[in-house]
């Protein structure tokens, strides 16, 4: 089976009430799921009005309950006056290695809010060269930046639902309870099984099951 290639999720929300112009906007970026052995990675992109009244709640999305994201997550897609979020696959990821497949989803994912932001503030260190627009890296931003945080809520939700609908296709993995990370339960499956067409080839312990499977069928 050729693995399936996510889609892209985005929605654009205009208050045909007031005009805000783009450069006064800032586009909060950020990433789930560059550690697990298997599914994609996420990266979301989320750009509020700073006159509209906040949500309350948001933080980092590692901080925050399932059930809370879950939560804060329709609350965002309500009252952002835009969002993005792309899945970047596994195909990808083995292509161009998962630091680089991160940075395109940054780019997808600041280009397709540019016409609603001026300004791009990234979690991390790293600015991706090629950006549309200019653009900020913020250590701990995803507990600092309101769009940060945001954006680390919408794609640790789109993330997980995904891997849901990967857990309904391949139940032996139990992708349901660790999202793909490399859990004692996962490292044991992916021994048994061998890999799925969601699993990372370019990650070491998928790496290391494919070879094993391959010398059991040499010999």
């Amino acid at each position: 089976m050729s693995r399936r290639h996510a889609a892209a999720a985005s929605l654009a929300l205009f208050d045909g009430a007031a005009v805000v112009e783009p450069e006064r906007l800032v586009a909060g970026v950020d990433e789930a799921g560059r550690g697990p052995l298997a599914g994609p990675v996420a990266v979301a992109a989320v750009v509020f009005d700073p006159s509209r009244p906040r949500i309350n709640g948001l933080d980092d999305s590692k901080q925050l309950t399932a059930a809370r994201r879950e939560q804060l997550h329709d609350r965002i897609i309500e009252r952002a006056l835009a969002w993005h979020v792309v899945l970047v696959d596994a195909d990808t990821i083995d292509r161009l290695n998962i630091y680089q497949a991160t940075l395109q989803g940054m780019r997808d994912v600041v280009a397709a809010v540019a016409h609603v932001a001026g300004f791009a503030r990234i979690d991390g260190n790293v600015v991706p060269k090629g950006l549309v627009l200019p653009a900020q890296a913020l250590v701990g931003g995803d507990g600092i930046d309101r769009s940060i945080m945001a954006a680390s809520i919408l794609a640790k939700v789109s993330r997980d639902r995904y891997m849901q609908d990967v857990h309904a296709r391949h139940p032996q993995y139990g992708f349901e309870q660790h999202k793909g990370y490399g859990t004692p339960a996962h490292l044991a499956a992916l021994r048994e099984h061998g890999p799925c067409e969601e699993h990372r080839r370019s990650f070491a312990p998928v790496r290391e099951s494919l070879q094993a499977e391959q010398a059991a069928t040499i010999a």
